[in-house]
């Protein structure tokens, strides 16, 4: 019934309607706030993963720098001193990129990203060319092989079922080439047939 049928009926769906729109209202706010709680836990789980990377990476480049001087003065003692400042150097930039993924946090790192990219638009776009590129012909070279592969296995079962069976015995390959035999033989009679 429609609500100029039934006044009664009406009012209190009336009366009604603004205690469930106050729940509805109620169960939406505790799930924007539940939604917001995870992004930001989420959000704290990621920032502390990548300061636990970032620390440890800069070990392993502190410890690669390490490495790095010790090749320079191995080649300083074998008196090839260009080499030996070329590998002074490179210690040196691994040292400091290592200094500061030891050093930094998620907050400076993403902050010293943004003003790189802010300075230097088109090395950010050309780094990501570059990576959209790398990424492309590697799903090309991965895919390349489940492709051939699944084509083989359909070309197979087409042969199968679309090749007649032949029978078996002797069959030439070619018009000008000689018969070849089957894997199973046709048994030829010993007695000569003449034919009137």
């Amino acid at each position: 019934m429609n609500e100029a049928s039934d006044p009664p009926m009406a009012a209190k769906d009336r009366a009604q309607n603004p205690d469930m729109q106050e729940k509805a209202q109620e169960v939406a706010d505790m799930a924007g706030e539940k939604a917001h709680e995870a992004a930001g836990s989420a959000q704290e789980m990621l920032r502390d993963q990548l300061d636990q990377r970032s620390t440890k990476a800069g070990e392993t480049a502190v410890g690669t720098a390490q490495d790095l001087r010790s090749v320079g003065e191995e080649l300083r003692k074998q008196g090839k001193d260009t080499p030996a400042r070329l590998a002074d150097r490179a210690a040196e930039r691994t040292d400091q990129l290592g200094s500061y993924l030891r050093e930094s946090d998620a907050d400076r790192m993403l902050s010293d990203v943004e003003d790189f990219g802010r300075r230097q638009p088109l090395a950010v776009l050309a780094g990501g060319l570059v990576a959209g590129i790398v990424a492309a012909r590697f799903l090309k070279a991965s895919s390349r092989g489940r492709y051939q592969s699944r084509r083989a296995g359909e070309s197979t079962r087409e042969l199968s079922a679309t090749t007649p069976a032949r029978a078996r015995g002797v069959y030439p390959e070619a018009p000008d080439s000689p018969p070849r035999e089957s894997s199973q033989q046709v048994p030829v009679p010993s007695d000569p047939v003449t034919l009137p």
